[in-house]
């Protein structure tokens, strides 16, 4: 088996080294992310040929032509499978100027839940998070909002996120108020595409994880991103401890 082993140059982050070649498919290598560890990118030499563009995302690297691939995700551009989102996912997508840093896989829609989808397709908790929907009220007042969490942690909602949007009681919205309000499918509900007057909770572990997986919209996809550019997200606000670690 052939490697391209890729590199951050001495002198500068926006460079790389690639040595090591094959007319197979090959696999990318990313030895300094610890995060990524052990996770390839299977990437056909001929792709590669066709653009030599890339980016840095954190301690990632991603391709114009080729995602970073998390487990046994199949990872495409988002903007190219527009199909594979929400509407309001997909209008909202478009208007980002880092949209072809998102990528989406589709998965069986039976899977979308978290343990089972990391499960079935080999992904770390560590590099999911998950978004749900909260109901506030003050005086009468019903403040809505969204919270995104690794799913390693579990989201403070009694404390942080209700002092944080200045509510009385706090819960989880309804599957009914979640659906209709976001044009979303539940259990793919994502904070990209949420109505624009909510706040969007964003815990600072999710900027810190170099690849996370998010939800399409809908229940037959996934997408994959940086962490750190949920913050580009209309009403997003990074917030210190939203949630706690879970119990080992």
């Amino acid at each position: 088996m052939a490697y391209w082993q890729v590199q951050r140059r001495s002198g500068g982050t926006d460079a790389m080294t690639i040595s090591a070649c094959s007319p197979q498919p090959v696999h990318v290598t990313l030895p300094q992310c610890g995060h990524c560890a052990g996770l390839h990118m299977p990437t056909p030499l001929s792709r590669w040929a066709e653009s030599t563009r890339w980016m840095a995302a954190g301690s990632a690297v991603w391709w114009d032509l080729g995602m970073l691939q998390l487990g046994t995700l199949t990872i495409t551009s988002a903007v190219d499978r527009s199909d594979l989102l929400a509407a309001p996912t997909a209008a909202a997508l478009a208007t980002w100027a880092e949209r072809d840093q998102v990528g989406v896989a589709e998965i069986d829609p039976d899977l979308a839940d978290t343990a089972a989808f990391c499960a079935a397709y080999d992904v770390p908790l560590a590099a999911s998070a998950n978004c749900v929907v909260l109901a506030g009220k003050r005086e009468g007042e019903v403040r809505m909002a969204a919270c995104v969490v690794l799913a390693t942690t579990r989201a403070d909602v009694n404390n942080v996120a209700r002092r944080w949007l200045d509510v009385r009681k706090i819960s989880f919205a309804s599957m009914d108020d979640a659906v209709a309000l976001t044009g979303m499918e539940y259990g793919g509900i994502t904070p990209i595409g949420l109505p624009a007057d909510w706040p969007i909770l964003v815990d600072s572990r999710v900027m810190d994880a170099p690849t996370v997986v998010i939800g399409s919209g809908v229940r037959r996809s996934k997408i994959v991103l940086p962490g750190s550019l949920l913050s580009v997200a209309p009403g997003a606000h990074i917030i210190d401890a939203l949630a706690n670690p879970l119990p080992s």
